[in-house]
């Protein structure tokens, strides 16, 4: 199995095929997402709420004090999701740089 990655400035989720993955770099970590369907995904990539991979919704992105655009992670906005188990909205730095990752 080989991986190809490609770079984007922004995506919604929503376009990508199930199981595609997503590596986002944040200005303090790195996340892997896993795109399930609708709102759901799996992140890891937070050494507290997902340091390994765990179900969560979602939100979508959001720059300083703007709603959210639903669905969407974009460079420059941060990140906004919720793990099922916790159910605490968490919102990430700013994100730095995104990638679908190809793993076929």
């Amino acid at each position: 199995m080989t991986e190809k990655s490609e770079l984007l400035a922004g995506l919604y989720l929503s376009s990508l095929n199930t199981g595609t993955a997503v590596d986002l770099e944040t200005k303090s970590r790195h996340y892997r997402i896993e795109y399930l369907e609708g709102d759901r995904i799996r992140i890891s990539g937070h050494p507290r709420w997902c340091p390994t991979p765990v179900l969560a919704r979602l939100y979508g992105s959001r720059a300083g004090s703007a709603g959210i655009e639903e669905g969407y992670v974009g460079c420059g906005m941060h990140l906004v999701f919720e793990p099922v188990d916790s159910h605490i909205p968490i919102t990430t730095s700013e994100i730095t740089d995104i990638r679908v990752v190809d793993l076929h």
